[in-house]
């Protein structure tokens, strides 16, 4: 299944350093699937899915313990909150990049998630229309990988 996306602002990079703005070349499985029960249904999939809370989001900085990880609200250091009002984390899928092994610096809360009107870069992400992650995600129980930065 191929579908317009948006990806970084820094093009795609197989050098994925955090804060390039670049999205990492690669196959990346989806590791879980989260979502805003308040504005959107549960996706069908069969990934592990389940509701957004308000107070979550996911630390991107190099150096910290819980660096590329899902945190709690209030955080010490900067983080990437993904309760958000412009409706981009309405569905999130957690891409593997950088997950097994994780190293500090080569990237962090590299996401599938909803596109900004206009398909505008990202800051590193995959971003698809709202209807299309939604029917990517349902497509025969839900998609294993995700491949960018290919054209095979």
């Amino acid at each position: 299944m191929r579908l317009a996306c948006a990806l970084g602002r820094g093009g795609v990079t197989a050098l994925k350093r955090e804060g390039d703005g670049a999205s990492p070349r690669g196959v990346w499985s989806l590791t879980e699937i989260f979502y805003r029960a308040d504005r959107v249904a549960r996706p069908a999939t069969h990934l592990p899915v389940r509701p957004l809370r308000s107070d979550e989001a996911w630390c991107d900085v190099a150096g910290d313990r819980n660096y590329n990880r899902l945190v709690r609200l209030p955080y010490p250091v900067l983080d990437e909150r993904l309760w958000r009002d412009d409706g981009l984390y309405d569905i999130i899928g957690v891409l593997s990049h950088n997950q097994r092994p994780r190293v500090q610096g080569l990237g962090s809360a590299i996401f599938l998630h909803v596109a900004r009107d206009g398909y505008s870069p990202t800051a590193g992400c995959v971003a698809l229309s709202l209807g299309d992650l939604q029917r990517l995600l349902a497509y025969r129980g839900g998609p294993a990988m995700i491949r960018f930065g290919s054209t095979h």
